[in-house]
């Protein structure tokens, strides 16, 4: 089915025929008709599947069928569970609707408060928006959510497994209710938790599941290595040596591991980053430019921290630990192989993680290809990594005693001490009187 025959406003097709868009997607195919007619839709689909666009579409059209001249309260509202996936959508609209002359603004956490609180200001058509931020906002008064005419839940299941729950259903309980607007509801799974949310606060959902005749990519090579854990560094480092990679995306299961790794790969020589949930936004979003832009080859962070990553260029995903979650496992290794090009997902299974494989293969349909790895696939020499221990206020602790450093910050002081002789209190054991 081609876009032109959806019959849409010329605005919206214009910005579709922008971005090179001419035939829908199986999702696209199925929610934008239902969108279109104003019904509820509740779908799943995973990601790659061209879900941004497919409420996209469907969100212009409905705003644009009742274009209003002069508006400051948002008309529609898109949720999305992390930062970087709420630039993506917004970088999405921006595109798709160049030609619709709507206010997009992005709201998110970590960076620019005062300028996203002038622009709620100011006025806008579309808000796309973490919780958290948004419910700042709402509850200083910046913004108001009644005037919402349609809303759109991204990546459903993942809000559910962030903890986002609360602050969603207190969002939605600042909307107009459900048979006054018109929402859309995307999700990997339709799982019970999910729909129970789509009979709470939707009218009758139109229920879509669009399911992929393979879970994962066909153009991804998956291979796994059965080493145990001391060696895995080793085994990483021979790997790059026989296979040099420049744009390498690794997963570790703990923030504590990400960090480690991350210190083990630079002072080895390689350009590598830590991504995590604690990083101030701006210092992430320049990490992920660096990525993106080549200046750094390898980026290390857990599933949290990564999700809502899409960089196109990602050759490799490397699995230093194998994940304890099985969808986790399909959701880390799609960060590569995306639009149309080739990638490769490496394992490592060690001694305590490997208890998870069963599960992995079963949901993925598939066993993964298994590499028990000769003595040539490790790198027996490499410097060491001594991580700098933190004090309680993050500085590296100093030792006791020791002059002030020269950025002046204050040496650690030492317990003060009772003079000797007799104190001006109870006697001494020595006086027998």
């Amino acid at each position: 089915m081609k876009f032109t025959e959806l019959n849409l406003p010329a605005e919206v097709q214009r910005g579709i025929d922008a971005m090179g868009f001419t035939a829908l997607t199986p999702v696209q195919e199925q929610s934008i008709p239902l969108a279109l007619d104003k019904k509820d839709v509740a779908a799943q689909a995973q990601t790659g599947t061209g879900k941004t666009a497919a409420f996209l579409i469907s969100l212009f059209a409905r705003l644009m069928s009742d274009k209003k001249t002069e508006t400051r309260a948002p008309r529609a509202l898109i949720l999305a569970p992390t930062r970087e996936l709420v630039v993506q959508i917004s970088k999405d609209a921006m595109g798709l609707g160049q030609f619709c002359g709507f206010k997009i603004q992005p709201i998110f956490g970590g960076v620019d408060y005062e300028k996203q609180r002038q622009a709620l200001h100011a006025g806008v058509d579309i808000l796309i928006a973490t919780p958290g931020r948004l419910i700042d906002y709402v509850k200083q008064g910046a913004v108001s959510l009644g005037s919402i005419e349609a809303l759109v839940i991204d990546e459903a299941d993942r809000m559910f497994d962030m903890g986002f729950i609360r602050d969603l259903r207190y969002i939605l309980r600042k909307l107009p209710a459900f048979d006054r607007r018109q929402t859309m509801l995307f999700s990997a799974t339709l799982s019970h938790r999910v729909m129970e949310l789509a009979y709470e606060f939707m009218d009758l959902a139109e229920k879509i599941k669009v399911a992929p005749e393979n879970v994962t990519a066909e153009q991804i090579e998956e291979v796994l290595y059965h080493v145990s854990r001391r060696e895995k560094f080793a085994l990483l480092l021979g790997l790059l040596k026989k296979e040099p990679a420049k744009c390498v995306m690794l997963f570790v299961n703990t923030k504590r591991e990400a960090e480690h790794l991350t210190g083990r790969l630079q002072v080895n020589g390689f350009k590598a980053a830590l991504i995590s949930g604690d990083i101030p936004q701006k210092k992430r979003m320049r990490i992920l430019d660096e990525f993106k832009e080549g200046r750094i080859h390898f980026l290390v962070g857990t599933d949290v921290a990564s999700r809502g990553i899409h960089v196109d260029g990602v050759t490799h995903v490397i699995n230093y630990d194998l994940p304890q979650d099985r969808e986790d496992y399909v959701h880390r290794i799609g960060r590569t192989a995306r639009a149309g090009a080739a990638g490769k997902a490496i394992s490592f299974a060690d001694e305590d993680l490997v208890y998870y494989l069963a599960d992995i293969e079963d949901y993925i349909g598939h066993r993964i290809p298994s590499v028990f790895p000769e003595d040539s696939d490790f790198c027996h020499t490499y410097k060491a990594y001594k991580p700098v221990k933190k004090s309680a206020r993050g500085r590296s602790a100093a030792k006791p005693g020791s002059p002030p450093k020269k950025d002046g910050a204050p040496r650690r002081r030492r317990p003060r001490r009772r003079p000797r002789g007799k104190s001006s209190g109870a006697p001494s054991g020595k006086d027998k009187s």
